[in-house]
C-alpha cells in the first residue's frame, strides 16, 4: 500500500503557498494528514491568525475521515445540522465540515490523506489545496 511521505506533503504545502502568493491571497496556513488523521507538515505563514491552523486541521481531518472533501461535508451538513453538530462533539471539535479541504488520491484513486488551508474564502483556500496536490503529481478528490 502507497503512503503519503513527507517529501510529497511539503511540495504540497510549498505549492499551496506558492499559488496563495500568486493570487495575491491573504496569509494563510496549510495542513497536511495522513489516511489516519495525523499530521504530516504544516505551516502558517507571517500574519495568519492564530487559529488558521487549528481551522485547516478541522477541515483536513473531516475529510479524510468521512472519505470526501470538506465542501462536500458543508454541503451535507445543511440538509443534517444535528448528526453533523454530533460528530463535531465526538470529534471534540477536531471535525470542521466547512469549504477548504481535499483528499489526496494516489494514481490508482487511494486515499492517502488531506490537505486543509485557511486563511481566505473556502474557495481560496480549496484552490490552493487542489494546487499543493497537483504539483506533487497526486490526485484529489
Amino acid at each position: 500500500m502507497t503512503s503519503l511521505t513527507l517529501a510529497q506533503a511539503n511540495t504540497i504545502l510549498t505549492a499551496a503557498l506558492q499559488a496563495s502568493h500568486q493570487a495575491g491571497y491573504a496569509p494563510m496556513a496549510v495542513v497536511v494528514l495522513d489516511d489516519a488523521g495525523h499530521l504530516k507538515a504544516a505551516q502558517r505563514e507571517d500574519g495568519a491568525s492564530m487559529f488558521r491552523i487549528d481551522v485547516a486541521t478541522g477541515k483536513a481531518w473531516a475529510a479524510v475521515g468521512m472519505g470526501t472533501s470538506s465542501r462536500t461535508l458543508a454541503e451535507r451538513a445543511k440538509g443534517n445540522p444535528n448528526f453533523f453538530g454530533a460528530l463535531a462533539a465526538t470529534a471534540q471539535g477536531r471535525f470542521l465540515p466547512q469549504t477548504g479541504a481535499v483528499l489526496i488520491k494516489d494514481a490508482e484513486g487511494r486515499v492517502l490523506g488531506a490537505v486543509g488551508a485557511s486563511g481566505g474564502t473556502g474557495d481560496e483556500d480549496e484552490a490552493i489545496c487542489i494546487a499543493g496536490i497537483s504539483a506533487a503529481g497526486l490526485s484529489h478528490g
